[in-house]
């Protein structure tokens, strides 16, 4: 008598499917990060008004986001699909240079996208109505 392991769930293959085409626009989204990330770096530089600077900084936080979507969606597919329902399999995927490379540039987006939305972003203080 054979034992066999279960194949990984239809739902874990359509996930695994789903990250692998959501990854494919990670370099884009990278590049419009950096360029927005460029656009606070000048206006910074150039003593911009604070209205300009909560714009700018809100367009790089999602900028931001978006790339790190798609670098989580990555890493995911990198782990493979027996991750998707197994956490052993998920974990012993991290160790592989792939997994951890991936990793790494989630930990990355993740902590540039903290320190913009607590230091990158102004905050305006709102407009107190006249008393007339």
């Amino acid at each position: 008598m054979a034992f066999f392991r279960p194949r990984v769930s239809r739902e874990a293959e359509v996930r695994y499917h789903a990250d692998v085409e959501i990854s494919k626009s990670f370099p884009q989204l990278l590049d419009r990060a950096r360029e927005a990330e460029r656009v606070v770096r000048e206006l910074r530089a150039a003593d911009a008004d604070e209205i300009e600077l909560l714009a700018a900084g809100r367009a790089f936080d999602k900028a931001l986001t978006e790339a790190l979507r798609a670098a989580e969606a990555g890493q995911r597919a990198a782990f493979g699909v027996k991750a998707y329902d197994d956490r052993i399999a998920r974990r012993k995927a991290k160790a592989t240079p792939k997994g951890a490379q991936w990793t790494r540039e989630v930990e990355r987006l993740r902590t540039l996208r903290e320190e913009n939305r607590m230091w990158g972003i102004p905050r305006v203080p709102p407009r107190v109505p006249s008393a007339r």
